[in-house]
């Protein structure tokens, strides 16, 4: 009985990312100012702030920096969706190429079943970005719409805050799972690179998502 890679290395790759995402969930939860996202949580709140005590000119700068995170978004969603349709393209010429010149163990198992799970592990992370994408559009949208209505009453009891974060959010998991799709379709190669995909993808999400300080010339990261 031959024993594939596919069965040590991809639960292996799964677990990393799976266990620095819950790292993080947990950092965000408990030390948000040690991470990115936390701190630029307490900045959104500080904007809504500033719509409240009425300062125009910040409350101009708060609606324009919007754009940015909502063209994120929409790049994030057109990318997934089309990357999707490529996959899918691709998928039968793979299959085949696969069959002729892979035929190794030290590329995984060439069965139907799965050559089947590595399209659809990688195909299900590119459209739940899409759809965490598309819902963050929406939401950012809102309010933006908000925002420039000025409404007393929505902003008073948080409404305006809570579409704000939710809008964010989305936006975050979306970028987030359309990265974490990025080893499952180099599967499609055999298992090896989806472990150093996983690694490398882990390392660079570390050095955006917690801050960083110099401390005795030496750059030194707040995760603790």
């Amino acid at each position: 009985m031959v024993v594939y890679l596919d069965t040590i290395l991809i639960p292996l790759s799964v677990f990393i990312t799976l266990g620095y995402h819950a790292y993080l969930f947990h950092t965000i939860k408990n030390k948000p100012s040690s991470t990115t996202y936390g701190i630029d949580k307490q900045r959104r709140t500080a904007w809504c702030l500033n719509l409240i005590q009425g300062d125009d000119k910040k409350a101009m700068l708060t609606v324009q920096s919007l754009r940015n995170t909502l063209m994120a978004a929409i790049l994030t969603a057109s990318i997934t969706i089309l990357v999707n349709m490529a996959l899918a393209a691709m998928t039968n010429n793979t299959y085949n190429v696969s069959h002729h010149l892979f035929k190794s163990s030290f590329f995984g198992s060439k069965s139907d079943k799965i050559f089947i799970l590595k399209y659809g592990s990688a195909s299900l992370c590119l459209v739940i970005s899409f759809l965490c994408s598309s819902m963050a559009i929406g939401f950012l949208i809102d309010a933006n719409f908000l925002m420039n209505s000025y409404g007393d009453f929505l902003i008073s009891n948080g409404y305006t805050q809570i579409i704000l974060e939710r809008g964010f959010t989305l936006a975050f998991i979306g970028n987030r799972v359309l990265c974490v799709a990025i080893p499952f379709m180099l599967w499609m190669l055999g298992p090896v690179p989806v472990l150093l995909a996983s690694l490398a993808t882990v390392f660079v999400l570390h050095e955006f998502d917690f801050v960083c300080k110099e401390q005795h010339s030496h750059k030194q990261c707040i995760s603790m």
